[in-house]
């Protein structure tokens, strides 16, 4: 490392490593740039007359002694026009001769002329580049490619006292691009700001709306031999790497979103063009694989784990293009593969990825996009005609399962966005086996023994050595590390990681955990007294007895004011009066309720907007006695989706259920309410909906009136590192031998039995009703033989085994031919087995009534995170043990545990009957027009106690200890005086508490 504390010292040490250390760069002098062009001259007519001395000839003849000039003219005219990385790529047109501007490096040695030109690029260095007419300002650092200028760079020594931050000031304050041709969007292809210690980036120079992205190795970039940047030039700006960034990663991006425009009050398409260039993470990801892939060939699995909201669709886009055209050895005749999958279950990032693509390389046909109302014919099409990308869906992957059999030699990568538990399913063995290397040539007609023809099966459905898997996750559950990780000493891990502390506090995302506001249920039931005491299933029946109390209109009620006056108070004010918010629910009937509570209480808090509900198909409530679909419920007549409405100012709650809880992106959410338990991965996924930055939002709010913040700490704890398992703790294959001997101790089937089904599965798959009565037997056995408990066991040691199964069929290569026979045979019986009611003792609601209820807020804080990776374990099969009898007890005394856990707080306000008084009193039009400035307060007080009374009097015959109580004087005056303070504050001094 050189010596000297200056900003100086710092430029010629990098200027020296590039120049004199690996003599890539050559420097030149800033006198030589022709500000009004924007190029550097002399470098743009070396390049061409070094590289197309033909073409320079034909246009000397034409141009005669301007020849240099005319053409630096015309390139900077076409940079003007179609800017720098379309010249780059696509060179100039002048006078009918095609001029080069660069040569890229080829994938292949068939192009030994393209070899030649690429070794001639003139890469430059120009410090303190004085760019402007209008001003003395300088620029640092610029890297010119053949005269063009594509990369900038303030740089900042940390012995001055400055540092990064400083760097990013200088662009946003002194680097303005009105007026100044050199900074307009697009000239240059990015812009660095670089201290000793931490560098940042930026593709567009906006004034105080420029907006810089980290480009650091980690969470700390270090470097025992030098400056800890020293990747930047050692890296990023050498040769070979800066010609495949501007070849094969730098692209610009047009993004089209619906905006709400004030000044027309509609949504209006609003087009947005972004230059992107890959960060730091994204470029190494894909570098990463490319290089591991020159080694392993195909047949291996890559499992990239980079957090929520940092890029994996351009990661995946960049991938999938490289992979197109990679060749494994620079000598090789083809391609590696023949054709790149990728399998997405959004459908906005099926779009993206097409367009990004075909931005890269516009040849017409290279993408297959295979949207959902695509069918199984397009599909096996795009597959027989070579299509290079094929983007789908992982639901059309087992419709394609006999299509490339007859395809032995062709070989794919599949590219997986967000690696979901689906993946270790029927569909992704489909899939294995669609794409397997049909070793036998199909004219073979040697009769197989059903044994071989099984064994053949199995192979098919493992890790096949003509398909690459590529999965992207931010939160890998163990399958998904056992399926894709990498083993290296023992442990499983991610191929490339960008972890969820390091988006954090590269302040790239934000973290959901600040402001975790918990609040906590408490509630009294009671029996009906003319219900006569009965015994139940002490579990069973507080699992109904919970959810019954949730669903409780006075429940409802009492959640749904808190959210309502929240969001008024605080959530809409956020984000310059944009935020947004979503509250999770527990299931269809709750969202379905609480939308209704949300609609009558912000219409009497006469609100100037309302909350949209989605929730999947149609709802009956008994309560109401209707039927209700999300449409229904929203009312948008069918012109716009739920995500653009929530655009409209008039809509600004989102209630969901089983909804938009994963890949909805939408930064102007800001608050969440939470109603719903969630748990592992789930809990990252929900939450993380509101991490999304964007300019404005400066914090997020998660109100939690179900789970143990605790526990969420911990679900995100283990995601916020990297994730990884020790080798001893995977799946173990042999604990499968352990489920079946459990299974068949239940004497349900017969091998006899398996074999005759495997025989027409395997064999005579024309002849497949013939299985049907194989079934029907087992199934009479099953219901008639077992008793009901150990129904529930047979059937969760058969849910266990066909499972774990399934996995392991996909990651080792072990051929039972036993197992696949019991597999197929146990998955087809499952789906045969009659099906067990619950048994849940629904009837208790009948018996009971809510008596007191309230929510409490417990705390307010920042839950905190620690720098440490999260460790899994594989599948513990094992047998399934008895599930212990539920003990039975009475109903008072069932009722009496759930009041001493959630009672002990509660007081007479929060008596559900009380409660209900003071809603008729607020109901009674009459009443609260006496509550009015005119009125004498006395006046007011006396019709105010009238009311009360006739009020009690509805509870005579129906809750005769309730207006006992209430009717007793001094209970009576005291309630009334307390109440009507209440209302008299409130209606006519207008104090709300």
């Amino acid at each position: 490392m050189a010596s000297g504390t200056k900003e100086i010292h710092f430029e010629e040490h990098i200027e020296n490593y590039l120049t004199n250390t690996v003599k890539e760069y050559h420097s030149i002098s800033a006198a030589l740039y022709d500000k009004d062009l924007c190029v550097i001259p002399n470098e743009i007519i070396a390049f061409v007359k070094d590289t197309q001395p033909k073409q320079y000839e034909a246009l000397q003849k034409q141009y005669g002694t301007q020849v240099d000039t005319k053409i630096v003219e015309n390139v900077a005219k076409n940079i003007s026009k179609n800017k720098t990385l379309d010249v780059l790529r696509n060179g100039i047109k002048d006078r009918g001769e095609k001029l080069e501007l660069a040569y890229f490096k080829p994938a292949h040695n068939k192009t030994p002329e393209h070899e030649v030109a690429y070794v001639k690029n003139r890469l430059a260095i120009v410090r303190q580049l004085k760019y402007s007419n209008r001003n003395n300002n300088s620029i640092d650092f610029v890297l010119f490619i053949n005269g063009i200028p594509v990369v900038t760079a303030e740089l900042k020594n940390a012995l001055t006292g400055q540092n990064h931050h400083n760097a990013v000031k200088q662009y946003i304050q002194d680097r303005e691009p009105k007026g100044e041709p050199f900074l307009e969007f697009k000239r240059c292809l990015v812009h660095f700001a670089v201290g000793t210690e931490k560098v940042l980036m930026a593709t567009e120079l906006k004034g105080r709306s420029t907006y810089f992205l980290p480009f650091n190795k980690g969470l700390v970039n270090e470097n025992p031999n030098g400056f800890a940047v020293a990747y930047l030039w050692e890296d990023v700006w050498r040769k070979d790497s800066l010609m495949d960034l501007v070849q094969n990663f730098v692209s610009v991006q047009t993004d089209k979103e619906k905006i709400y425009n004030p000044a027309t009050k509609k949504l209006e398409d609003k087009t947005s063009t972004k230059l992107l260039f890959p960060r730091f993470h994204q470029r190494r990801a894909v570098n990463r694989i490319l290089e591991a892939l020159k080694t392993d060939g195909t047949g291996k699995n890559y499992l990239v784990q980079h957090s929520a909201g940092s890029g994996k669709s351009n990661t995946i886009t960049w991938l999938a293009y490289r992979l197109a055209n990679f060749y494994q050895n620079y000598t090789d005749n083809k391609a590696l593969y023949d054709s790149i999958i990728v399998v997405t279950d959004r459908r906005v990032l099926n779009k993206q990825i097409q367009d990004n693509i075909r931005q890269l390389d516009n040849t017409p046909g290279v993408v297959a996009y295979l949207d959902e109302k695509t069918t199984a014919q397009d599909l096996k099409q795009a597959i027989e005609e070579k299509k290079r990308i094929i983007i789908t869906t992982i639901q059309k992957f087992p419709i394609i399962s006999n299509v490339v059999t007859s395809f032995p030699d062709r070989k794919y990568a599949i590219l997986i966005d967000e690696a979901h538990s689906s993946q270790s399913g029927e569909a992704s063995r489909h899939m294995r086996k669609a794409l397997s290397l049909e070793e036998a040539a199909e004219e073979e007609k040697d009769i197989k023994t059903i044994d071989e023809i099984i064994a053949e099966e199995i192979s098919k459905k493992g890790q096949q050595p003509n398909i690459s898997q590529f999965a992207f996750t931010a939160t890998p559950k163990p399958k998904t590390l056992e399926l894709f990780g990498t083993k290296v000493n023992g442990q499983i891990t991610a191929f490339d990681e960008y972890t969820m502390e390091e988006a954090i506090r590269e302040g790239f995302i934000k973290d959901v955990l600040k402001n975790y506001m918990s609040f906590k249920r408490y509630y009294k039931l009671v029996k009906r007294t003319e219900i006569d005491d009965k015994e139940y299933e002490k579990k069973k029946t507080v699992r109904v007895l919970g959810n019954y109390v949730d669903l409780q209109d006075h429940a409802i009620e009492k959640k749904a004011r808190i959210i309502i006056e929240h969001f008024a108070s605080q959530t809409q004010n956020e984000i310059q009066g944009q935020a947004r918010a979503m509250l999770v629910t527990k299931s269809r009937l709750h969202a379905v309720r609480f939308k209704r509570k949300f609609d009558e209480i912000m219409q009497e808090m006469k609100l100037p907007y309302k909350a949209l509900v989605a929730f999947s198909g149609t709802v009956k409530d008994e309560e109401t006695g209707e039927d209700y679909t999300e449409t229904s419920m929203n009312n948008l007549g069918g012109k716009i989706g739920i995500p653009e409405a929530l655009k409209l100012p008039q809509n600004r709650i989102l209630i969901v259920a089983n909804k938009y809880q994963t890949g909805f992106d939408e930064p102007l959410l800001h608050t969440m309410f939470v109603d719903k338990k969630l748990g592992g991965a789930n809990t990252v996924q929900t939450l993380s909906r509101l991490n999304r930055n964007r300019r404005g939002k400066d914090s997020t709010m998660i109100l939690d009136f179900v789970n143990d913040p605790e526990l969420v700490r911990a679900d995100f704890q283990h995601f916020y590192g990297k994730n990884y398992m020790d080798e001893e703790n995977e799946t173990d294959p042999n604990s499968l031998y352990d489920v079946l001997n459990t299974i068949e101790g239940f004497n349900v089937y017969y091998d006899t039995e398996v074999e005759a089904f495997a025989n027409v599965f395997f064999i005579s798959k024309e002849n497949m009703e013939s299985i049907q009565p194989i079934l029907n037997t087992i199934s009479a056995r099953f219901d008639h033989e077992l008793e009901e408990e150990d129904k529930a066991a047979f059937k969760a040691a058969v849910q266990s085994f066909t499972k774990v199964y399934r996995f392991l069929s996909q990651i080792i290569t072990f051929t039972d031919v036993e197992l696949e026979k019991k597999y197929v045979f146990l998955a087809a019986l499952l789906k045969k087995l009659p099906y067990t009611q619950s048994n849940l003792p629904l009837d208790v609601v009948n018996d009971i009534e809510l008596d007191s209820y309230k929510i409490q807020h417990k705390f307010t804080t920042d839950l905190e995170l620690e720098s440490a990776n999260g460790e899994d374990v594989g599948m513990k099969p094992g047998g399934p043990t008895q599930k212990p009898e539920d003990e039975l007890d009475l109903l008072t005394k069932i009722i009496k545990v759930l009041n001493d856990t959630f009672g002990l707080e509660l007081t007479e306000e929060d008596k559900v009957d009380f409660n209900r008084v003071k809603k008729n009193l607020y109901d009674n039009d009459e009443l609260m027009a006496y509550f009015n400035k005119q009125n004498s307060k006395n006046n007011i007080k006396d019709k105010f106690d009238e009311v009360v009374d006739n009020e009690f009097l509805n509870f005579i015959n129906t809750k005769l200890d309730f207006y006992n109580k209430m009717t007793d004087d001094k209970a009576n005056a005291m309630f009334k005086t307390m109440l009507f303070n209440e209302f008299y504050n409130r209606e006519v001094r207008g104090v709300r508490k």
